[in-house]
């Protein structure tokens, strides 16, 4: 007897239905707020969306405590979304719902020093999971005890599709109210929902829901035992303790020399040789510094492993807190020199990333001396970097940089405050619409003399407002930055050329 072939949801019982219905009703939510609508409101709405969707209906069943706080927390990290919808906003509000998802699967580590790596192994499946996930929630298919190929479970849709179509024009035919309605049906709707980037954002949609409906996450590697000439036996080759004094000890030196001349030119003032600027001599050394920094944070991580040579002596021990707050010194000075320069050649974007991974650099250096003198785990180090990480990211979600950048320029500039170098113009123009401020202030302070330049700010003024004000205005797109910068203009009268 041949055996049936029917075709069935891959979720057989009502929970899992259940589940499959609200990520469709997820993608048709998402088409509503963003498909052709610029980013604003609706993301904050669609994130809280998706966290509530995959706290109650994840794969398993709902259990009160980490779900529930954690979906306040969505609302919070969401909240720079109000402000503007930067990357910074849209990555803070994303690893919230991730969280609440991973949470509400039981998959959310009790200990918080373990949320970087059960993160990082979330990531590192989602491709897989995306692949794997998607067609089971949006796809119908044959029951899983059916072999039958793909070509076969499309081929039964064939005929009762075609027959409807007929049986459909022969009413047309034989019924003038069924033809005048199917004249009235806008198809051209249905030719936009054909529409290829629509299917792909669709697809891109369904499946990023559904990865957060079953979140996994990657399997941890079990340890290799050490055998022969392995990389750890090399390490410790390397990283004994003859070798770590020996490095310590010198390292100490270059960096007092350094920090030395730091003391005497940038803190103290002194005359730099040659007739060297004190901003050359900032300029020069802000980066490298940063990356010697960086370079040595590495270094004292091997260095002071667990149960390694470092680790139990106490001159090596010694030596690395003198080199680390030597460090710390080298980060505040590459701050200082960030600052000379920038007082010299006016703020850019770049320069304020700089400033910000400095202090965390900075911030860093000092965790690894916490680490060191409270005897913590490198996964206690991580984790609290990632923490602080965080928390300067949400807190730089709410500020308009564009803004700052430009008001700072504008008030530093050599037109206003006799000093510094002569405001560009040019470069304020490429910082959009949040510039109009700045520029409406340099326009009314600075002298007829400079009636060329005043005429090209007056252009990229009007430039930028034409460009704000040929953005989408609909509710969907609103963010409280723009409400701001619409208020602004209602309130100001353009300056005449």
């Amino acid at each position: 007897m041949q055996s049936q072939i029917h075709l069935s949801t891959p979720f057989p019982n009502a929970y899992d239905k259940g589940r499959r219905i609200v990520c469709l009703g997820l993608v048709v939510l998402a088409d509503i707020l963003f498909y052709g609508n610029s980013l604003g409101l609706n993301l904050f709405f669609f994130a809280i969306s998706a966290a509530t969707a995959s706290m109650l209906w994840t794969t398993k069943p709902l259990r009160a405590g980490p779900p529930i706080e954690l979906l306040g927390l969505t609302i919070v990290a969401s909240l720079p979304l109000l402000e503007a919808p930067t990357a910074a906003a849209i990555a803070l509000s994303a690893g919230a719902v991730i969280c609440t998802s991973l949470a509400a699967a039981r998959l959310f580590p009790r200990n918080w020093t373990s949320l970087p790596s059960v993160l990082f192994r979330f990531v590192l499946v989602v491709p897989r999971q995306f692949v794997r996930v998607f067609p089971q929630f949006f796809i119908l298919r044959l029951d899983r005890t059916s072999a039958l190929p793909l070509g076969k479970r499309l081929a039964v849709w064939i005929l009762p599709i075609t027959l409807s179509a007929a049986f459909l024009l022969l009413f047309r035919a034989a019924n003038p109210v069924i033809e005048a309605l199917l004249q009235d049906i806008d198809f051209s709707f249905l030719l936009q929902l054909l529409d290829p980037w629509r299917i792909a954002f669709w697809i891109a949609i369904g499946g990023s829901v559904g990865v957060l409906m079953k979140p996994r996450l990657a399997r941890r590697r079990g340890r290799v035992p050490n055998s022969g000439h392995t990389a750890g036996n090399l390490v410790g080759s390397l990283f004994d303790y003859g070798s770590l004094v020996r490095s310590l000890a010198i390292f100490n030196v270059l960096f007092a020399v350094q920090t030395s001349m730091d003391i005497v030119y940038l803190w103290g003032g002194a005359e730099l040789p040659d007739a060297m600027s004190h901003a050359e001599y900032a300029h020069r050394g802000a980066y490298p510094l940063l990356a010697t920094a960086l370079l040595a944070a590495a270094f004292v991580l091997i260095a002071m492993r667990r149960d390694g040579p470092g680790d139990r002596s106490p001159l090596i021990r010694n030596l690395v807190l003198v080199w680390i707050g030597q460090n710390v010194l080298l980060c505040a000075s590459s701050i200082l020199r960030l600052d000379l320069y920038v007082e010299a050649y006016s703020l850019t974007w770049l320069r304020v990333a700089a400033g910000i991974w400095m202090g965390l650099v900075a911030v860093g250096l000092v965790l690894i001396l916490l680490r060191i003198a409270f005897r913590r785990s490198n996964r206690w180090l991580i984790a609290m970097n990632f923490m602080i990480l965080i928390l300067v990211t949400y807190v730089g979600a709410f500020i308009d940089f564009p803004a700052f950048i430009a008001r700072f320029n504008v008030e530093h500039c050599a037109e206003l405050s006799q000093a510094g170098v002569p405001l560009d113009i040019q470069y304020l123009s490429t910082l959009g619409p949040s510039a109009i401020p700045a520029l409406d202030t340099y326009l009314a302070a600075s002298s007829t003399s400079e009636f060329g330049k005043r005429q090209f700010a007056n252009r990229v003024r009007m430039e930028l407002a034409t460009e704000f004000n040929a953005r989408t205005d609909d509710w969907r797109s609103w963010n409280y930055r723009w409400a701001r910068m619409a208020a602004y203009l209602n309130s100001t009268i353009p300056f005449a050329r």
